[in-house]
C-alpha cells in the first residue's frame, strides 16, 4: 500500500510527510521547495490485539507503545501541484504520474487562507481554501481523461476489430492507474454503457467513466492543515459544511513535528495521535520551549483533541480504503522462529477472507489450506468468511 500527499506549494506537505516520518527533507514558504518525490514510512496506529492476549508484542516492522500498535505504511511527497498541472504547468504531469500507483491520496490544505492558489504567501484569512479542494479534483479527474484521450481512438478501434471483452480491455490498459475488471464494470454499467459498441462512446461518456475511475482509484481526504492559526478553525467549519461527501481532519503538521522531535530527544513522552504528553526533563527546557509546547498542548492538543496527522493517515487507510488490520497467530503459539511474539501484522483490503489471507502470507499456504482459526475465541472459520478488523488468524494446512 502507499499514500500520496499532494496540494498545492507551500501548503504543508513537506512538514506534514517529516512529521509522520521523522526524514529530512527540505522545507520552505515558497513555491516548489520540494522537486523530486521524498518516499518514506508513516504509521497508521492501532490498539493492538496483544493486550487481549495477555503478551506483549515485537513487531518486525513498525513498533508498539502501551499496547498501540504503529504499522507501517509507505508514503510519498511530490512537489506541489497548481491549476494546470495536468496541462504540464509546474512539472505537474510529472508529479501526478508519480502518484500513478497510490491507493488513497491525502490533500494538504492550508485551511487558515494565507497562500494563493499558486502558494505564495498572502495575508491569513483572505483566500478561500474551498478553491483548493475545487482545483485539485479538477486537475485529477483531467489527468485521468488525458491519460485516456491519448490512447482511446487507437485503443477502442482494435478493440471493436478484435472482439475483446471491453471490460477487460479498459482494465487490462488502464492496469497502471490501478483499475480493476470489478470498478470498469461498475461505473460502466452505472453509465449505461456496458450495452454500448465502444467506437460509439462519445467524449463526454469517455471523460465520465475517466473521471468516475479516477474517484474510485485514487480517493482523497482532506488534511485541513496549519489549524493553529488563528481563523482557521472557522475556516474549516466552512469547508465540513460545503464538501460533506470529504472526510476533512483538521491538523497542525508544525505541532506534530515538534512533539515527535521533543520526543525523541528525550525532553517529553509523547504518543503519536494522543491528546496531551508529559514532559520528562523540565529543567533542560528553555522558557522559549515550555511556552511553546504550553501553546501547543492548549492551541492544537485541547482544542482539536490531537495534532490531527495520525488521524489523518489513519483515516485514509481505515475510513477511506477501509482496510483492516490481520495478525497471524497460532491458538497455543503466538511465537515466530526467532522468539518474537506476534511480531507481523498485515493491512489488507476490505472483503479479505481466510483463504486469501493465507495466500498473501504465502502461496503454499494458500494453495494447502485446510482451514482458519479465529485466535480469540478459538472458533474455526470458513475459506470464504472475511476477516474483521484486528483478527488474530491462524492458518491451518497441509505440507
Amino acid at each position: 500500500m502507499f499514500v500520496g500527499l499532494v496540494g498545492k506549494p507551500s501548503a504543508g506537505k513537506s512538514t506534514f510527510f517529516k512529521a509522520l516520518t521523522l526524514m529530512d527533507v527540505a522545507r520552505a514558504n515558497y513555491p516548489f521547495t520540494t522537486i523530486k518525490p521524498n518516499s518514506g514510512v508513516g504509521f497508521v496506529k492501532i490498539d493492538c490485539a496483544d493486550k487481549e492476549l495477555g503478551v506483549q508484542c515485537n513487531p518486525r516492522e513498525g513498533y508498539c507503545v502501551n499496547h498501540k500498535r504503529f504499522v507501517p505504511v509507505q508514503v510519498l511527497d511530490v512537489a506541489g501541484l497548481v491549476p494546470g498541472a495536468h496541462e504540464g504547468k509546474g512539472l505537474g504531469l510529472e508529479f501526478l504520474n508519480d502518484l500513478s500507483q497510490a491507493d488513497a491520496l491525502i490533500h494538504i490544505v492550508d485551511v487558515s487562507g494565507s497562500l494563493n492558489e499558486r502558494g505564495e504567501p498572502i495575508e491569513a484569512g483572505t483566500y478561500d481554501p474551498a478553491e483548493d479542494i475545487r482545483f485539485l479534483e479538477h486537475e485529477l479527474d483531467m489527468w485521468y481523461y488525458q491519460i485516456f484521450q491519448k490512447v482511446w481512438k487507437k485503443f477502442s478501434t482494435t478493440v471493436n476489430q478484435t472482439k475483446e471483452n471491453t471490460v477487460k480491455a479498459i482494465a487490462k490498459q488502464f492496469s497502471g492507474l490501478k483499475v480493476n475488471e470489478d470498478m470498469v464494470k461498475e461505473k460502466m454499467r452505472k453509465l449505461n454503457l456496458l450495452e454500448k459498441v465502444i467506437t460509439s462512446w462519445t467524449p463526454e461518456e469517455v471523460k465520465a467513466l475517466a473521471i468516475a475511475l479516477r474517484k474510485e482509484t485514487k480517493p482523497i481526504i482532506i488534511a485541513a492543515n496549519k489549524a493553529d492559526i488563528p481563523g482557521a478553525y472557522e475556516k474549516y467549519m466552512k469547508l465540513k459544511a460545503e464538501f460533506k461527501d470529504y472526510i476533512i481532519i483538521p491538523c497542525s503538521s508544525e505541532c506534530e513535528l515538534a512533539l515527535k522531535e521533543a520526543a525523541k530527544s528525550g525532553l517529553i513522552d509523547y504518543t503519536p495521535g494522543e491528546p496531551n504528553f508529559k514532559i520528562l526533563q523540565e529543567d533542560k527546557l528553555s522558557e522559549k520551549q515550555k511556552k511553546g509546547l504550553d501553546f501547543l498542548q492548549k492551541s492544537v492538543l485541547d482544542k482539536y483533541g490531537s495534532s490531527g496527522v495520525q488521524h489523518v493517515i489513519n483515516g485514509a487507510v481505515f475510513e477511506l480504503l477501509k482496510y483492516v488490520a490481520i495478525f497471524p497467530g497460532g491458538v497455543n503459539n503466538l511465537t515466530d522462529s526467532h522468539g518474537r511474539v506476534m511480531p507481523d501484522c498485515f493491512l489488507m483490503p476490505p472483503g479479505t477472507t481466510a483463504l486469501s489471507f493465507a495466500f498473501h502470507l504465502h502461496t503454499q499456504l494458500g494453495e494447502g489450506f485446510i482451514r482458519a482459526i479465529n485466535v480469540k475465541n478459538k472458533l474455526q472459520m470458513k475459506k470464504d468468511e472475511p476477516l474483521h478488523h484486528r483478527d488474530v488468524i491462524e492458518i491451518v494446512h497441509n505440507g
